[in-house]
């Protein structure tokens, strides 16, 4: 499962790219949720690298 780390600017990026729909905003950074199934596109668009696997 992949998880977002602080370095989130919540730009959004990572949310259209996730195919089960796990990332959503959250009070201060995007999150990702248990639905998370490990493909790692929302890393592979973020600009801070913020999507880490967990």
């Amino acid at each position: 499962m992949y998880v977002i780390n602080d370095s989130c600017i919540s730009c959004g990026a990572c949310e259209p790219e996730c195919p089960v729909s796990a990332i959503s905003a959250g009070d201060s950074t995007y999150v990702i949720s248990s639905e998370c199934i490990d493909c790692g596109a929302c890393a592979n668009v973020c600009p801070v690298d913020a999507p880490q696997p967990e």
